[in-house]
């Protein structure tokens, strides 16, 4: 698993708190290869203004990449609006893969049914 923060110094205790908390939702997955990104920027610049926005990018093997966003007054609301919405994405992801492994597959059930039913003598 990689994590990967820029935007702020990864030693502060925003970029401890990000990394911790990317763990530990990301560990619940059990996929092998993850990589995830959270990128912290001004949108307003040097003129000043309220608007931090968070961006986190989430790459889990065979499947599209997950990317949310949330703009908020300070890093630590930003990612933490951006995190709530990265839970939700992550649990539809969790219960489509469940949902995939729990349905039979149609020559499973065929093998199984030939399988149970007694053959004919010949």
């Amino acid at each position: 698993m990689t994590i990967a923060i820029h935007g702020i110094r990864p030693d502060t205790t925003l970029g401890a708190r990000v990394s911790a908390r990317l763990e530990t939702v990301l560990a619940a997955l059990r996929v092998s290869r993850i990589s995830a990104k959270a990128t912290f920027f001004d949108d307003d610049g040097p003129k000043g203004g309220p608007a931090i926005r968070c961006a986190i990018s989430v790459r889990v093997p065979y499947r599209p990449l997950i990317r949310v966003e949330h703009v908020s007054t300070t890093g630590h609301f930003a990612f933490e609006g951006a995190f709530a919405t990265l839970e939700r994405q992550l649990e539809r992801y969790r219960e489509r893969v469940r949902d995939t492994k729990r349905r039979p597959k149609k020559y499973f059930v065929a093998k199984r049914l030939l399988a149970d039913s007694p053959l004919p003598p010949s």
